[in-house]
């Protein structure tokens, strides 16, 4: 199942990076005569009130999430192996500032940091720079639990017996942690990229719902969402599920890629 998922996030993937070519519409093009119109042959899943295709908005919108939230797991990750790691193997002075920082950290409601740190940026802010600001936040603000697990793991194995036995062999401490620390620690890093990544689309999709996401004219995951407010016409256009369907089967394929990275780490 673990490869199946794989294989459709790669499908997934390939879709959201050839938004160009699969879309049938630049993502911010008008159709001023068929504004929010039902699917049709034309328009495979309507229109919005702007006359924009639905379809093209998603596929551009997966874009963004599904190579930015990458990019932000990856620096969570890195500042988690750092600070957590590297602190960790020190030992001494430098363990204990690090089992305070990620404490601090951790006592924080992140989210709610996230959204008062989001908030106090102008609201008017060009879309590119929304789209870096937004992911930059997330992985700067989203590794605090991920530290305190790469700590407990470099913790065990700096006090294990084979680590000991190296130093006392006259192992200096930079081959000690290039060839017998990091390689241990290597599956818990990739165990963490991958569950930060949906947390993370999760996060700018109700960043998004708030309107401090992603901004106006870029799609993405959250402000595409935003249609489901409608409650009035949910109902009878169902086709307005189509972005929560489509996050939903995406954060499905991701549970099962975690599942069995936790199970081979």
């Amino acid at each position: 199942m673990r490869w199946i998922a794989v294989g459709l996030l790669a499908l997934v993937f390939l879709g959201a990076l050839g938004a160009n070519f699969v879309a049938p519409a630049p993502y911010a093009h008008q159709f001023r005569n068929d504004t929010d119109r039902s699917p049709s042959k034309q328009f495979p899943l309507g229109t919005d009130e702007l006359g924009r295709d639905r379809l093209s908005r998603l596929l551009y919108g997966m874009r963004i999430s599904l190579l930015l939230a990458p990019a932000a797991a990856l620096i969570s990750t890195l500042l988690a192996a750092i600070i957590g790691g590297a602190g960790t193997y020190a030992g001494g002075i430098w363990d204990r500032g690090t089992k305070v920082v990620i404490d601090l950290f951790l006592s924080l409601p992140w989210l709610f940091l996230l959204l008062t740190v989001r908030a106090l940026l102008p609201l008017d802010i060009p879309a590119v720079t929304s789209v870096i600001v937004t992911f930059a936040l997330l992985g700067t603000l989203g590794w605090a639990a991920s530290a305190r697990i790469v700590a407990a793991s470099v913790r065990t194995l700096r006090d294990s017996e084979f680590v000991l036995q190296a130093r006392a062999s006259g192992c200096p401490s930079y081959r000690l942690l290039i060839r017998h620390v990091l390689p241990n620690v290597k599956p818990v890093l990739l165990a963490q990229f991958w569950i930060s990544v949906p947390l993370f689309i999760l996060t700018e999709a109700n960043l998004g719902m708030l309107g401090l996401g992603v901004t106006e004219p870029l799609p993405s995951w959250g402000n595409l969402l935003r249609e489901l407010e409608n409650y009035a016409a949910l109902g009878h256009s169902l086709w307005l599920w189509a972005p929560l369907i489509s996050l939903v089967l995406v954060m499905s394929l991701f549970q099962f890629v975690v599942a069995g990275e936790e199970y081979s780490s």
